[in-house]
């Protein structure tokens, strides 16, 4: 794999490197997130990124927004020594694809690094489109009506997730399988705030089309 290590602890970047190309793995590295972004948007075909949170010119969230606002589709592994839920829901919303806790045993990395590296490769640009929604897979951008519209990461997997099956109700715990898949210890209310959040941005109008169907779940009413 061809990974880009971003990480501001010198000692513990030249470690990672020395193991990984050990590894067979072709490794670049980066002490702030300034270094990253210009590596990340450069044009290198990277296959995983390890991104720590604590930088010195901006977090780690901050680079992972960034990439992902522009599109990036490069899987994004997020070091911290945060362990607590709300900062792996915060690295998960940023757009991380997985998160691990400092301090870590290098084989749990290595492992985490495979599983990304097992994901299908990047798609060529999908919309889907239902009612007054376009959204487009591969940029990551929503219309509503025409307008674009700024989702978060959730968010925009609870619409994703919608638009997969207009016309069909899906429950609580169905949305949160599809926009949290790894793992983090969440509860079937979260849905209800995150649907909120999501009737809030996208308008009154539009919002109309996310119904509740009360006792099961919600529905994306086909336009």
């Amino acid at each position: 794999m061809h990974v880009l290590v971003v990480e501001d602890d010198a000692r513990l970047s030249r470690l990672l490197r020395r193991l990984l190309t050990q590894d067979r793995h072709v490794v670049e590295t980066a002490l702030t997130a300034g270094d990253g972004l210009e590596i990340a948007t450069s044009g290198a075909e990277l296959d995983a990124i390890v991104l720590d949170v604590g930088l010195p010119d901006r977090s780690g969230f901050d680079v992972a927004r960034i990439l992902r606002k522009q599109g990036s589709q490069i899987p994004i592994l997020m070091l911290t020594a945060r362990d607590a839920v709300s900062d792996r829901v915060e690295g998960l919303d940023a757009g991380a694809d997985d998160y691990l806790v400092k301090p870590f045993a290098y084989e749990e990395l290595l492992a985490r690094l495979r599983a990304l590296g097992r994901r299908p490769p990047t798609r060529k640009s999908i919309a889907l489109r239902s009612g007054p929604f376009e959204l487009d897979e591969t940029t990551r951008r929503v219309t509503v009506g025409g307008k674009p519209v700024d989702l978060s990461q959730r968010e925009f997997s609870i619409l994703e997730c919608l638009l997969r099956r207009p016309g069909q109700v899906l429950s609580r715990d169905q949305l949160l399988d599809y926009a949290w898949p790894y793992g983090v210890a969440l509860t079937p209310n979260t849905v209800e705030a995150y649907i909120h959040l999501l009737r809030e941005k996208v308008g009154n109008s539009a919002a109309n089309y996310i119904e509740t169907v009360r006792g099961v779940g919600y529905r994306l009413r086909e336009g």
